[in-house]
């Protein structure tokens, strides 16, 4: 269990773990987002309708939920960018924790939100309410790291790509092959469309359990999601504060040679 949680989640990758990953942070995204339509009554993982209700919104004059609209999206890029620069410096530095760490923070603002939430909710920045901006933060966040950490083959927070992905495949598998040259054939990618069903239902599974946590439980539920995200991150960056006083002591007896 302690070399799996290690692996999952640390900076060598195989395309085995991260497949593991992505399932993990779907399930976690998919309860995010409908749990936190629960909690606020609006959705925050995919940049799309949000984009489009900005589009519709100036049309009809609406500034103020256009000025909310950007609010959201820009949210949602900085979590993007801060995710870039953790990942680049824990790469820069050789950690272990480099894929983690973005990890270890989206696990603190889950849980600052399963705490905090309700008194958030009653606080606006750009006419939109604090909690929709940190659940865009976040939700940024995980799409980015695991964008950077499977080279932009998965995403977790929004399923059109898999959706698409699945048809594409779909189509290649009804294909029917005239040409007999095998350097010619259209032939599906199994495995692939296996991985893609599977990240669907576990969006989909997470939307539902995500659902009904806030229903019952309201903001708070959001600390499952916290702890799951922790078992994952905590590992690699514990490696890496053990090992930094051994490379530091390293560092002066070098110097007292």
């Amino acid at each position: 269990m302690f070399q799996y949680f290690r692996k999952v989640a640390g900076r060598d990758r195989n395309e085995h773990y991260d497949q593991h990953l992505a399932q993990f942070l779907t399930f976690i995204a998919g309860a995010a987002n409908a749990g936190g339509y629960m909690a606020i009554r609006q959705y925050t993982s995919h940049m799309t309708g949000i984009a489009s209700a900005a589009a519709d919104a100036l049309a009809l004059g609406d500034l103020i939920k256009v000025e909310a609209a950007l609010a959201a999206i820009l949210s949602f890029v900085a979590g993007a960018g801060t995710s870039a620069i953790l990942i680049n410096w824990g790469r820069r530095k050789g950690m272990q924790s480099q894929f983690a760490l973005p990890l270890l923070l989206e696990a603190g603002l889950l849980g600052g939100f399963g705490f905090l939430g309700e008194w958030l909710q009653s606080y606006k920045g750009f006419n939109v309410p604090l909690t929709v901006m940190l659940l865009c933060f976040i939700m940024g966040l995980q799409n980015a790291m695991i964008t950077k950490l499977s080279g932009a083959r998965i995403r977790t927070t929004h399923i059109t790509g898999m959706v698409t992905d699945i048809g594409i495949e779909l189509g290649k598998f009804v294909y029917f092959n005239r040409n007999t040259d095998l350097t010619e054939r259209v032939v599906a990618d199994l495995p692939k469309l296996r991985l893609l069903a599977m990240l669907i239902f576990l969006f989909f599974t997470g939307g539902v359990l995500g659902a009904i946590g806030f229903n019952y439980s309201g903001f708070i539920a959001t600390l499952f999601l916290a702890i799951l995200l922790l078992l994952l991150a905590v590992i690699p960056v514990i490696e890496d504060l053990m090992a930094a006083p051994a490379a530091t002591g390293r560092g002066r007896e070098n110097k007292t040679q």
